[in-house]
């Protein structure tokens, strides 16, 4: 076994044991505080998704990562690695539209109540549940050609390989029909980030001026205390802020990998490992932010009290 595949193994593996556990509490926390709410909260609803999202990049590449990283070869078929690579693929763009969605729906809130926005923001909770429904659609759509373009390493003889995963292949038949994924792909992905930066840009400039007001208004020796939307803004752009710098990054190397004749195994071991960065950090975020994280572990616990929240 090699050793600078094993040392990417292992980090890939805390971040597997780290992240996937985090994810999984916080489903079911948001799914615990949605279902014991008479008006559940849309932002709940929203982080609820995003930590699903996190869940299944984390399943189905974590765990073929970590196999692989031990020295498993050809553990999977052509099927598995279509299914596999698939889950994976549209779990990523369920990623960034929940996050789109989420920064979205946070600037909405931020915005003053008799402005423009005011309409938007009473219709807005209306719109979370079926903007679940079209980014599973839009994602699955978009992402459908893993059912073409991936393979088990046991048939790759023959095709001109874009990327070896070890475990799965990432095959092309053409530079036009590669051209052509790459161009839609891009153009979802810019377009949510872009959207989900302006509204993080917005959100910040709301909170500047929000600062400036409540430091000329405060007491003397008094520190003002956030309201939940400002902490719950702040949580937000922290995560578009990690979200956009692991794009753009993820972005380059892929180029790279793409363009190489001669592909660096530690260029490709170091690009899945900040694929999952952002699965593995975020629900740490949301904990960090989330004062009722304290009380939900606290109720969970043996001979706690079981009142509903």
């Amino acid at each position: 076994m090699d050793a600078t595949e094993f040392s990417f193994g292992i980090i890939i593996l805390i971040q597997l044991s780290l992240g996937l556990p985090v994810n999984v509490f916080l489903l079911s926390f948001y799914v615990h505080v949605v279902s014991t709410s008479h008006k559940p909260s849309s932002s709940d609803l929203i982080l609820a998704h995003l930590a699903l999202a996190n869940t299944i990049i984390l399943l189905t590449i974590g765990i073929p990562e970590v196999m692989s990283a031990w020295g498993l070869r050809n553990f999977l078929d052509d099927v598995g690695c279509k299914v596999l690579m698939y889950l994976y693929r549209v779990g990523r763009g369920l990623a960034i539209c929940t996050t789109c969605l989420l920064s979205v729906f946070q600037a909405v809130t931020l915005t003053p109540g008799g402005s423009r926005w005011a309409g938007v923001k009473a219709k807005l909770p209306k719109w979370i549940l079926p903007s679940f429904l079209l980014s599973w659609i839009l994602n699955m759509l978009v992402d459908s050609d893993t059912a073409i373009y991936m393979i088990s390493p046991q048939n790759n003889g023959s095709f001109q390989i874009m990327l070896d995963l070890k475990y799965c292949s990432d095959i092309s038949d053409s530079e036009e029909t590669t051209l052509v994924i790459t161009v839609v792909l891009s153009m979802r992905d810019l377009f949510f980030v872009g959207l989900m930066s302006a509204a993080s840009s917005y959100m910040v400039f709301v909170l500047h001026r929000h600062h400036r007001r409540v430091r000329h208004l405060q007491q003397p020796g008094r520190s003002p205390r956030a309201t939940p939307e400002v902490r719950a803004a702040k949580r937000v752009v922290a995560l578009v802020t990690l979200y956009v710098l692991l794009y753009g990054r993820q972005t380059i190397m892929l180029s790279v990998l793409v363009n190489v004749k001669e592909k660096s195994p530690l260029l490709v071991k170091s690009h899945m490992v900040f694929l999952l960065t952002f699965s593995a950090v975020s629900p740490f975020l949301m904990i960090h932010s989330d004062r009722r994280m304290r009380i939900f572990v606290k109720r969970q616990s043996p001979g706690s009290d079981r009142e509903r929240f």
